[in-house]
């Protein structure tokens, strides 16, 4: 997600004349209003072995065959990539705009390149927005029921699918019940170590 959303974010801060910046971010949302199962359904349509790839594949001729996405583990990651990259895009959005123009410039009186005065000014200065987008997204794809669940189908079970499994199959609540606090540990302990990156960095 920090792939495609760096540069997206980079485009809109960057590139986008500042008067159509709210337009263009409107734009970019948009489709993240419309319902989630209804989006997760979408990308099942999308995979699937008659969808818009399959057919792209086979008409230009790099497969023979359709390919099998859908209810894999690719299907998944699909999903989540552009579900939550939107999130990630505007945490990194929001500390570009927060970025001071006066960096940049100093950097390029020291005689630094556009590339080297991103990779050791830019990209240092924005890491702390690139870690909570960060955070926030691996909680919300860790905690996702509906996505794994629809476009992973039953070949793909994280850890919600298993306490629901827990629950409404076998009717095991003890063990649903220490899955859930082991989901809750694993979202402890990487809040912790982001707190205190972004604490040693502002330090």
């Amino acid at each position: 997600s920090v792939l495609l959303a760096y540069p997206f974010a980079w485009i809109l801060a960057e590139q986008v004349p500042e008067r159509w910046q709210r337009l263009a971010l409107m734009l970019a949302v948009l489709p993240f209003w419309t319902s989630y199962v209804v989006r997760s359904y979408s990308w099942l349509l999308v995979l699937a072995q008659n969808g818009v790839v399959n057919r792209a594949l086979t008409g230009s001729g790099l497969i023979s065959e359709p390919v099998h996405l859908a209810n894999t583990r690719f299907a998944t990651i699909t999903g989540f990539v552009h579900f939550f990259v939107m999130l990630l895009t505007l945490t990194i959005f929001a500390n570009l705009k927060q970025l001071s123009p006066s960096y940049r410039k100093a950097a390029a009186d020291l005689g630094a390149g556009p590339v080297r005065t991103f990779l050791h000014v830019v990209l240092p200065l924005t890491l702390p927005g690139i870690m909570v987008g960060a955070f926030l997204t691996f909680v919300l794809c860790i905690g996702d029921y509906i996505t794994p669940q629809i476009l992973g189908g039953n070949n793909e079970l994280l850890m919600p699918q298993l306490v629901m499994m827990q629950i409404g199959r076998r009717g095991d609540f003890p063990l649903a019940s220490a899955l859930s606090i082991i989901l809750m540990a694993v979202v402890t302990i990487a809040y912790l170590a982001c707190a205190r990156w972004l604490k040693i960095e502002r330090a």
